[in-house]
C-alpha cells in the first residue's frame, strides 16, 4: 500500500483496480521496458484500426 498511495501516488479507486502483475511493473519488477518501435506500432495499427 505505502508503493501504490506513496511512491506512485495511485488514487485508491486506480490502486484497488490493479491486478498484482500490474502492480509488479508499475514498480518496475519486470525490468525498464525499451518501448515499441514505430515499426511495431505502426503493425498495431493496421491489426485494431480503430
Amino acid at each position: 500500500m505505502t508503493l501504490g498511495f506513496s511512491r506512485l501516488r495511485l488514487s485508491p479507486h486506480v490502486f484497488w483496480g490493479l491486478s498484482l502483475p500490474e502492480l509488479a511493473a508499475m514498480a518496475g519488477a519486470f525490468g525498464e521496458s525499451g518501448g515499441l518501435s514505430r515499426r511495431e506500432v505502426e503493425a498495431l495499427m493496421r491489426q485494431f484500426p480503430d
